[in-house]
């Protein structure tokens, strides 16, 4: 027993000063461990990057690579994706700050108490408003009244008293005529509009942009495919009475009683909006009636529609499927913004706009992912400034002199050196 305590001694003696040449000659890697480089920049820094040169040797920090968006990858400031945030702009976010809330229109995409229709700010909404009350309620309105006056007729001329014996007529061939093809004309007339207007609302336009819409018991999600794939949750604002904690009570300028919600689906005037609708959990419905929208949301399932709304502002709905104990409270906020606020309000959020995502990064895990812009080593600065290492003239080919860059604090959470 002495003998194996005195190996095992030994061997300690041994292994113990190479284990701490070893820890004191590599520096900690940013690519083995993201943290690694974060810890070590100062707060508000960006974290350097880790460059391999076969031409170099071993491996060297790099100039600091460009901060990520907000809302994207380890920014402290920005809220994590799916995180309610109230729709209140950041203080220290000059985007977000420029982005005032619309406030509702009395009358216009709320309901107001009428008994009709509300106005319709999209054109499928405009014809089908058009279709319900310049046809469908004129044939209505002619059919019963048609009816009730026969029906009035019948009990006071054909009544006992004033007719004791019944006539026995059977046929009347010109009112069975009659009464067959006035039903065929009245279809007819229905359905020339009726179908012209299915073929617009079923056969949209090339879409601007997609939203994602996500029906849950019982809250909404909006995702944005088109902009960085973010993802936003939209719940109820309680009343003043009914908030606990932190949450933020429904004010006059969200919206009505239990409309109002704390995140908004946000999209450009003038855009052709292709909605994706489906469901997590029990099927759903997503209705704005200032759209003329209205689409099923089943698990499972991806039902399509869309929207054109030029006229900003907030316009809202609910769901109108039976869900479950709390389907009264899930409704929905559509708010509709110029394009420059649109595309402010993306980079609020650590989104990004079509055609503006910066450099290529190859550790992007789609082409959608916020990019962040490869660091140039000395020598592309070099052939970007159009001269050689000897102060030649002669260009320099950066595709081959350049050596791939590994950022430390993109959204990927750690990359491998290429």
């Amino acid at each position: 027993m002495n003998g194996f305590k005195t190996m095992i001694a030994t061997m300690a003696l041994v292994v113990s000063p190479a284990l701490a040449l070893a820890q004191s000659a590599a520096p900690p890697s940013a690519v083995a461990n993201p943290a690694a480089a974060q810890t070590a920049a100062p707060t508000g820094a960006p974290a350097p990057a880790i460059v391999t040169d076969a031409t170099q040797g071993p491996a060297v920090a790099a100039v600091p690579g460009p901060v990520p968006p907000k809302g994207v990858g380890t920014d402290p400031v920005a809220p994590a994706i799916g995180q309610a945030s109230a729709n209140v702009p950041s203080s220290n976010d000059p985007a977000a700050a420029a982005i005032p809330q619309a406030l509702p229109t009395p009358g216009i995409g709320l309901p107001d108490g009428r008994a009709g229709l509300q106005d319709q700010v999209t054109e499928v909404g405009q014809d089908a408003a058009w279709m319900h009350d310049i046809v469908l309620m004129p044939v209505i309105t002619i059919i019963t009244l048609f009816v009730l006056a026969l029906l009035v007729w019948v009990v006071f001329r054909y009544r006992r008293a004033a007719n004791p014996t019944p006539s026995r007529t059977s046929h009347n061939t010109w009112l069975e005529v009659f009464w067959t093809l006035a039903p065929v004309v009245i279809l007819l007339i229905i359905a020339v509009p009726s179908i012209r207007l299915l073929a617009k609302q079923y056969s949209p336009p090339p879409a601007d942009l997609t939203v994602k819409v996500i029906g849950n018991q019982w809250y909404w999600t909006y995702q944005y495919p088109d902009n960085g794939d973010f993802e936003l949750v939209s719940n109820m604002l309680k009343e003043p009475g009914q908030v606990t904690g932190g949450q933020r009570a429904r004010t006059d300028a969200d919206g009505p009683r239990l409309l109002a919600v704390d995140e908004r689906m946000v999209v450009p005037a003038g855009a052709v909006v292709k909605l994706i609708v489906t469901s997590a959990d029990v099927i759903h419905s997503f209705a704005v009636p200032a759209f003329w929208t209205k689409m099923d949301a089943v698990p499972g399932r991806l039902n399509e529609t869309w929207f054109k709304v030029d006229r900003p502002g907030v316009y809202y709905g609910q769901c109108s499927e039976l869900c479950g104990a709390r389907h009264a409270f899930m409704p929905i906020a559509v708010e509709v913004v110029t394009r420059p606020q649109f595309a402010a309000w993306i980079a609020s959020k650590g989104g990004t706009m079509p055609g503006a995502r910066g450099a290529a990064n190859p550790d992007a895990t789609s082409a959608t992912s916020p990019a962040t812009a490869a660091v140039p080593t000395p020598t592309a600065d070099a052939a970007i400034a159009g001269r050689g290492a000897g102060g030649s003239d002669t260009p320099i080919d950066a595709t081959v002199t350049a050596q791939p860059v590994a950022q430390a604090a993109t959204a990927n959470e750690g990359t491998q050196a290429k």
